[in-house]
């Protein structure tokens, strides 16, 4: 898959997408990367530290977050990723449901977009992704955490979302999935998940895993979410044998050390 300027062989090996919130309400890293300056600084220590893509979000998805308006998301994103564009050479991808900001980034420079509502949210965002063929994740979710055959259940909403796209003109080669870690999900499902994630190759799709300090790993260990990244590390080497394509962090540099040392281990050799 070719995500802006980078091939990415997602058979190969595992990437890193850094996570850059521009939020003021971000869970864990709220505020701190909300001005420009701040966000690129961040991004050069992102590349510094090996991330392979960036994901920039302008509203936060922790629970109970508060919806902010298209424009004010839009407001957010747009200058953070015109920056990026013209001092990195690192594909960008646009953390959003909302077709219009996504359009915005696209047309700013976005490579890829992440959509947390899998085209569900949006009727018209399958169309902006087309329109604009640019790589999109999926990500799981529902309103409730209710099912009546749970991983069945998840592999065939997937499924509804990857039709979704397929129906507007995306490319197949164009989609990855989420299983959306920590959306829609107990604690227990959480773990079942983990799991059971090799479960989700069946959809022919590369996998996008997500768990970087999220409540499952707080629960697990006892521990705040500024305390969470051996757990995440964890679930970073879960995600690598089970043969997930893009692991999407906060901390960069020491899932990247995680993930190329369980690749070695696999490979037996470097």
């Amino acid at each position: 898959m070719i995500i802006g300027n980078k091939e990415f062989k997602f058979k190969e090996q595992t990437y890193i997408m850094g996570i850059l919130n521009v939020t003021p309400d971000s869970f864990s890293d709220g505020g701190r990367y909300s001005t420009v300056t701040e966000a690129l600084k961040h991004a050069g220590q992102m590349e510094a530290e090996g991330v392979d893509i960036i994901d920039v979000g302008g509203e936060s998805t922790r629970p109970d977050y508060i919806q902010v308006s298209e424009e004010e998301e839009i407001n957010r994103v747009v200058p953070v990723i015109k920056e990026l564009k013209k001092h990195f050479n690192i594909p960008i991808s646009i953390d959003t449901c909302k077709s219009k900001v996504a359009q915005s980034a696209a047309e700013t420079g976005a490579d890829m977009i992440n959509d947390i509502w899998g085209l569900k949210y949006d009727g018209n965002m399958a169309g902006v992704i087309q329109k604009y063929n640019v790589p999109a994740c999926i990500m799981h979710n529902r309103k409730e955490a209710v099912y009546k055959n749970y991983m069945a259940d998840i592999i065939s909403d997937l499924q509804e979302s990857i039709d979704i796209g397929l129906k507007a003109g995306i490319k197949r080669d164009k989609l990855i999935v989420d299983p959306g870690i920590g959306f829609a999900k107990t604690y227990e499902m959480n773990l079942i998940l983990m799991n059971r994630l090799e479960e989700l190759h069946r959809l022919g799709l590369p996998i996008l895993l997500g768990t970087s300090r999220k409540s499952v790993i707080g629960l697990t260990l006892d521990v705040p979410v500024n305390n969470r990244l051996e757990g995440t590390i964890a679930t970073t080497v879960m995600g690598v044998m089970k043969r997930c394509g893009i692991i999407r962090v906060h901390d960069v540099l020491a899932n990247y050390r995680a993930v190329k040392m369980t690749e070695a281990i696999l490979r037996e050799h470097k």
